[in-house]
């Protein structure tokens, strides 16, 4: 792909390639832990493995882009993944972060289902490790057996669900509730795991991303952020945050935080 300006003045991320290479750890011990994954039936778990290849993308290379034809499903294994959407307005253009996508997340069942174009960008935010199942080939073993394919649509469902509550907290809820929310949500990587496994400790996100991911200013964001880590739940970092008291964070997340005023943007 030719390499354009982003916003801000950032090169685009070139093209990934795909590459057999070892790595050091099976990225399917990570994958299989995953709440979708282990509710799989064996058959369709299996068929999955057999078919996955490993990807790997450096980070600010592209997974995909808005407009480009179904390529397959994809599964993270490491690293963070950023979905975003660009919009033209008069001479300047306006990018918007929509989520970070990280292990052990599972993305493109859209396009496997309609076979329309992709619907946003998709690039790797930091060094990732993906597992890639190519289009064609599952949409053909899903066609021998189409009982499977109730659960491929568990995915859409469940990420439905999410951005139905992401709009309604948009709307009613106060930004410092919003964004305790989305650390949280983070921190259980949207509630992926499965029950009874560790949270992250460290977000590999920035404070730019999150005001970008929720909409608000960089100033309420970090306003909001030093409160958070006043009060001993979190620890700002270069371009990471450390999670130190998620028990804290849920708290500020249903009942905001005493200290703070409440502002929208």
């Amino acid at each position: 792909m030719q390499s354009t300006a982003l916003a801000g003045g950032a090169g685009l991320p070139s093209a990934p390639r795909q590459s057999r290479a070892s790595v050091k750890t099976d990225p399917w011990a990570i994958v299989q832990t995953g709440r979708w994954f282990q509710g799989l039936p064996p058959e369709l778990a299996g068929q999955l493995r057999a078919l996955a290849r490993p990807l790997h993308l450096a980070a600010g290379q592209w997974l995909f882009r808005r407009g480009d034809p179904p390529c397959g499903l994809y599964a993270v294994a490491r690293g963070a993944l950023t979905i975003s959407g660009t919009a033209a307005l008069g001479e300047q253009t306006r990018t918007a972060l929509l989520a970070l996508v990280e292990a052990p997340m599972w993305l493109g069942e859209i396009a496997l289902f309609d076979e329309a174009a992709r619907t946003h960008d998709a690039y790797a935010s930091t060094a990732c490790l993906l597992l890639h199942v190519p289009h064609q080939p599952l949409r053909d073993w899903l066609a021998e057996h189409p009982q499977y394919w109730q659960h491929l649509a568990l995915l859409l469902t469940d990420k439905l669900r999410a951005s139905l509550i992401a709009l309604e907290e948009q709307t009613v809820l106060p930004a410092p509730q919003r964004l305790a929310h989305r650390l949280v949500q983070m921190a259980q990587s949207y509630d992926q795991w499965t029950e009874g496994q560790c949270s992250r400790r460290e977000l590999a996100v920035s404070q730019e991303q999150l005001a970008r991911m929720l909409g608000l200013s960089r100033q309420t964001t970090n306003q909001i952020l030093l409160e958070l880590q006043q009060a001993g739940w979190l620890q700002l970092r270069r371009s990471k945050l450390e999670v130190l008291d998620l028990a804290g964070l849920r708290t500020a997340a249903h009942q905001g935080l005493p200290g703070i005023a409440t502002p929208r943007k």
